[in-house]
């Protein structure tokens, strides 16, 4: 039984930091496709950051140079460390698995956008 578990989210003010982490369970290989999305209330969700099957690290351009996506196999535990938060960073943020996905080689901007299983989502609030 496959589950993704979302913890450490909370409210902050602008500028300040948060580190998500995301552990999973139940998957029959490590290379799985994965991904960080966010979600506003009455917004469509969005990719925030994603990690190919290869390992390969891509981000929205909304977060790029502020978060950092990382996964350790070895935990069962993904990441996202998120610095220089902005109020507009405000959503409900969920962890995602599944199927598998390789980024275009030199390509920032691929995302995967549909994910089979994913976790019950972590609140983050920003304060200006």
């Amino acid at each position: 039984q496959v589950q993704l578990v979302e913890s450490g989210g909370g409210s902050v003010q602008a500028g300040g930091s948060l580190n998500l982490t995301c552990r999973y369970s139940g998957f029959t290989d490590t290379n799985y496709c994965m991904g960080w999305f966010r979600q506003e209330p009455g917004k469509e969700r969005e990719p925030v950051a994603g990690i190919d099957s290869d390992g390969r690290v891509n981000y929205a351009d909304s977060v790029k140079g502020r978060f950092t996506a990382a996964k350790d196999n070895t935990k069962n535990t993904l990441y996202l460390q998120m610095n220089s938060l902005k109020p507009e960073d405000t959503a409900m943020y969920y962890c995602a698995a599944g199927g598998y996905c390789y980024f275009r080689p030199g390509s920032d901007t691929d995302l995967p956008r549909t994910l089979g299983y994913w976790g019950q989502g972590t609140q983050v609030t920003v304060s200006s």
